[in-house]
């Protein structure tokens, strides 16, 4: 008789480490209390839900200061795998590269929550559901960054994107559900050709885990090569879309028009780290064996997405509905050819030379100053859809909210006083620099000079003459914001002039290696 015991019966049971996977362990518990609690709590309570979410993610937040010191932690480990070193055989690993990610895509869920407390009030939305959909979507994007096989990173890509899809479609009206058709039908394309290409990713080298797909892939037989490299180009497809890069960009103008503008936002923010942070892992681990092959195909990336960008914010009209919340989409695309900038970099950049840093301190300088421009936008235009015209004379009217978009909007184009903006793209040109991307580095530069244009446009307007037309009672109930609002200004605004001083605070992030 043939027996089936095992030598060593205790090595088949692991221990998860779960101070490792707190942050977004907490996140999904938040999710699942906050939809248990809106069955039973009265409608009269509802508020306490958001407040259960920002909580939630504050904890969240907390959880990743254990992780900060000492060396990377990992769980949900194999022993088997083929070509594994140190954490190679891990599918969640908690270092620093999963640390800055986990703490944008937090932050920005945390700041998205406060400027979602008066929208789920003022626009009637179902506040259980709006709630758990954000929690779910931001437990989703704080697991990409720490995944460490494609199994494991599509399955955190699609629990961040399918509560998007809803939360887009929760404002009641035409423009919600075509928005979130539009998104759904663009994303769920995507997805099924990443799918494809991991099939041929695991055909090729025989594992899904991302150090031993590299071993694998670097001795692949020579007639599944063209089958491996085709792989990786699908693979990337995915994880390019969430970033919003061309041609999958066509999604991100219409889509943020139609949700509610927290979400927006959100998508702007986090949704575009989860997507960076798992196209940095894939191609920087997964694929490195073809790096000059994908180095190559991010920089004309990069360059062709912070042109269409910039060129299709120059073209929107500032005078109709909704322009404020198009501009913002178009700036963010051509806020993603930057961010693809480093990652392009990283495929050309010399042993021992980690370009990521850049990407990663730029994308946390982005994600707040970009919050507080949706913020701004959100406190405007709480009675009627935005246009970049309705802000004409707003520093006669609100000093403050002036000032304040004012400075992120200078931020965002890289002029001072928005000193932290600037820092953040010359850390960028330089990366490009430092790999030999010359080309690279005068496309961007053009494109920041272009995108001057709109974003001191917009801002000249802040300080126009204001216009006569506003009834007194009304501009006095709008001076007096929701405190969410109130807080998500208060916070980004603070954040920005706090880096701005102290730019080496989120600068050194780019010193060193994130792996």
């Amino acid at each position: 008789m043939t027996s089936l015991a095992v030598a060593n019966p205790g090595s088949l049971i692991q221990s998860v480490d779960w101070v490792a996977i707190a942050p977004p362990l907490i996140a999904a518990v938040a999710a699942l209390a906050v939809l248990v609690t809106d069955l039973f709590l009265p409608e009269r309570h509802r508020k306490w839900l958001g407040r259960l979410t920002a909580a939630g993610l504050a904890l969240a937040l907390i959880a990743l200061l254990p992780l900060t010191g000492g060396s990377p932690r990992a769980t949900f480990c194999v022993q088997n795998v083929a070509g594994a070193t140190d954490n190679a055989g891990c599918s969640y690993v908690a270092d620093h590269f999963a640390l800055v990610f986990q703490l944008l895509v937090l932050g920005g869920a945390l700041i998205a929550a406060l400027l979602s407390a008066h929208t789920v009030e003022d626009e009637k939305l179902p506040g259980g559901e709006y709630w758990f959909l954000l929690l779910s979507s931001a437990t989703g994007a704080a697991l990409l960054p720490a995944s460490r096989d494609l199994a494991t990173m599509v399955i955190a890509l699609e629990v961040a994107s399918l509560p998007a899809f809803a939360l887009v479609a929760l404002r009641r009206d035409g423009r919600g559900a075509e928005a979130a058709l539009k998104f759904f039908v663009s994303s769920v394309t995507a997805t099924a050709v990443m799918l494809l290409g991991i099939g041929f990713v695991y055909a090729a080298s025989g594992s899904l885990h991302l150090g031993a797909v590299a071993q694998g892939l670097e001795h692949a037989p020579g007639q599944l090569k063209p089958l491996a490299e085709a792989g990786a180009v699908l693979t990337l497809v995915g994880f390019a879309f969430k970033v919003a890069a061309v041609p999958f960009h066509f999604w991100v103008p219409d889509t943020y028009t139609g949700a509610p503008l927290p979400v927006a936002g959100y998508l702007s923010v986090v949704g575009k780290a989860a997507g960076l942070s798992g196209l940095a892992l894939a191609t920087t681990i997964a694929f490195r064996p073809y790096a000059h092959t994908w180095g190559l195909a991010l920089a004309v990336l990069a360059a062709v997405t912070m042109t269409v960008g910039n060129v299709g914010a120059l073209r929107q009209r500032f005078d109709t509905r909704y322009s404020a919340v198009r501009l913002l989409a178009w700036s963010s695309v051509g806020q993603a050819g930057y961010l693809l900038v480093p990652l392009a970099a990283a495929g050309y950049a010399p042993t021992g030379v980690d370009p990521l840093g850049a990407t990663a301190a730029y994308a946390l300088i982005y994600g707040v100053v970009n919050l507080g421009a949706f913020g701004v936008v959100a406190a405007v235009g709480r009675r009627a859809g935005t246009s970049v015209d309705d802000f004409r004379g707003l520093f006669a009217r609100r000093r403050w909210t002036a000032l304040a978009l004012a400075f992120f909007l200078l931020c965002l184009a890289g002029l001072p006083p928005g000193v932290i903006g600037l820092f953040g793209k010359v850390v960028v040109f330089r990366a490009a620099v430092d790999a030999g991307l010359g080309w690279l580095a005068v496309v961007m530069a053009v494109n920041v000079v272009v995108a001057l244009y709109y974003y001191l446009l917009w801002t000249a307007r802040l300080f126009a003459p204001a216009p006569d037309t506003e009834p007194v009672g009304e501009a006095e109930a709008e001076r007096r914001l929701p405190a969410g609002l109130t807080a998500t200004l208060g916070l980004t605004a603070s954040v920005a002039v706090v880096l701005s001083f102290a730019p080496q605070l989120v600068l050194q992030v780019a010193g060193g290696s994130l792996f």
